[in-house]
């Protein structure tokens, strides 16, 4: 059974950064797509950053294009996201999900982590 563990979240001020870091264990990273999702509180849980088994392919929301960067590394078992640029707007619960391909709806992937807070604020 694969687990999912986000980290890395926090308290920053607009146009800070933040690395989020979401730990793999239970198998081997190669074998999923990866993507990360946000939820504000209030509302639906929305796609961010995705990123194929390979780290070849990577796709982003507009809202956060030129600002997020995901990667990962398999030897790690560990995917990132780098924030820079953060805005109140990015305030959320962030969450690490493994799929077989990059999906932007949530109910394609089988596996999810518990989350980790954003807050960006002065």
């Amino acid at each position: 059974q694969l687990q999912l563990v986000e980290s890395g979240g926090g308290l920053v001020q607009p146009g800070g950064s933040l690395r989020l870091t979401c730990s793999v264990s239970g198998s081997s990273l190669d074998y999923y797509a990866m993507g990360w999702f946000l939820q504000a509180p209030g509302k639906e849980r929305v796609f961010v950053a995705g990123i194929d088994w390979s780290g070849g392919d990577r796709f982003y929301a507009d809202a956060v294009k030129g600002r997020f960067t995901i990667s990962r590394d398999n030897a790690k078992n560990a995917v990132y996201l780098q924030m820079n640029s953060l805005k109140p707007e990015d305030t959320a619960v962030y969450y690490c999900a493994a799929g077989s391909g990059v999906y932007v709806r949530d109910m394609d992937y089988p596996y999810w982590g518990q989350g980790t807070q954003v807050t960006v604020s002065s």
